[in-house]
């Protein structure tokens, strides 16, 4: 894909979402050909609240659906203890498709909502 054209069509898609929900925090996906990470963002304040990822020892010899599924569920745990539930999905230049995907049915089981 064209850097050009993946930078736009991120930029779109976060500013459609950034105009429809003020009152929400931001969860942003960014996933390599290996790994797998996502922030909750408070874009009022430019802060990361929680964050996550699947660059751990631990974590790396698993397969990508698997990868995103603990991420998801390691995200959920940190946000609920922050007390945040609501949220927008920012899947910024990729596809709701595949490992992503699953990685946001991960987030709606374990309860955030978007």
């Amino acid at each position: 894909m064209n850097k050009i054209i993946s930078k736009k069509r991120s930029q779109r898609i976060r500013k459609k979402l950034k105009k429809v929900n003020s009152d929400r925090f931001r969860l942003t996906v960014f996933k390599s050909s290996k790994n797998i990470s996502a922030q909750i963002i408070d874009d009022n304040h430019n802060k990361t609240l929680v964050s996550a990822t699947s660059a751990r020892k631990n974590l790396s010899d698993r397969k990508k659906n698997d990868l995103s599924i603990n991420v998801a569920d390691m995200l959920v745990k940190k946000a609920l203890e922050k007390k945040i539930t609501k949220v927008y999905f920012d899947r910024g230049k990729y596809k709701y498709h595949g490992r992503i995907k699953s990685f946001a049915e991960a987030l709606r089981k374990g309860g955030l909502t978007f």
